[in-house]
């Protein structure tokens, strides 16, 4: 019985690394087309003028906002087009259970998009693969187990699309660039810690509040946002804290960072993670 329970067991971790295999190549297929949609909406020199960061673009903008572009921009820095980050960490998908993550993430400015693609460890042989993005206009989300198995497909919803182009806004912080006034970005004053964005993209416009520390940095974000409860889309708080800031490509940017729900109820963290590369494409 032993043997024949070894036999079986050591087929069904060939049977599992098979499909996981299988799995990761469609997944890769589908990465690769999103991102050929991406780039071919972002197309070279798209961007027409500037291509250049003036501080002429800094005039009637609230003192903290002021203050953050000088502290992450060098005078004349290029604009950026796109980017390209690796990330690794921590993501939680059920509260309290943290497993390991690796991840690229493409952004275009112009227009508007990124793609996330994340594979989560959370189980030996079959990882959950994650795709998460802004395309066209709209907000995409999808996670099978072994890039097969679908646990999550959505698309084209108002609330899915709110909160990926909020998730986009949130994330300039990684392309300091594209939170401009000539990137479409709108600041107001809160208090002079704080500023609010705001950004419209066709149809969806969302705002969320940064936090500046003392050195001018973007300390923190917090914004309303849909989360998913059940199937419903409920608005919920949602934060990010970043730390550890260091000069990439002359742009000073986050390398580490927490995102979590704050619902009145309870707070739930669900990703900590940090920069391992960052490389850009600038317009000009």
């Amino acid at each position: 019985w032993m043997k024949i329970a070894g036999t079986a067991v050591g087929a069904c971790v060939v049977g599992c690394a098979a499909a996981a295999a299988a799995g990761t190549r469609r997944w890769k297929r589908e990465t690769a087309r999103a991102l050929r949609r991406l780039r071919a909406e972002s197309p070279e020199g798209a961007r027409a003028a500037p291509v250049l960061f003036s501080r002429e673009e800094l005039a009637g903008l609230p003192a903290p906002v002021t203050r953050y572009f000088e502290y992450a921009l060098a005078p004349e820095q290029r604009l950026v087009r796109r980017a390209r980050l690796r990330q690794a960490g921590r993501f939680s998908m059920r509260p309290g259970r943290w497993s390991p993550f690796t991840a690229v993430e493409h952004f275009a400015v112009e227009p508007r998009g990124f793609v996330w693609d994340a594979t989560i460890r959370a189980m030996p042989l079959c990882p959950v693969r994650v795709r998460d993005g802004y395309l066209g206009g709209e907000g995409v989300m999808r996670g099978a187990v072994a890039g097969l198995v679908p646990v999550v497909d959505q698309h084209g919803t108002p609330e899915l699309s709110s909160g990926a182009l909020l998730r986009y806004l949130a994330e300039c912080v990684w392309l300091p660039t594209a939170l401009l006034p000539s990137a479409g970005v709108q600041w107001s004053a809160v208090d002079d810690r704080t500023a609010r964005a705001t950004l419209t993209d066709g149809a969806t416009t969302v705002s969320m509040d940064a936090h500046f520390g003392e050195g001018g940095e973007i300390a923190s974000i917090s914004a309303e946002r849909y989360r998913d409860v059940k199937g419903t889309p409920v608005l919920t708080r949602w934060e990010g804290r970043f730390r550890d800031w260091e000069r990439a490509d002359g742009m000073m940017i986050p390398m580490t960072g927490e995102v979590e729900w704050a619902s009145p109820e309870k707070t739930v963290p669900y990703w900590r993670g940090r920069i391992v590369e960052a490389s850009y494409e600038y317009a000009g």
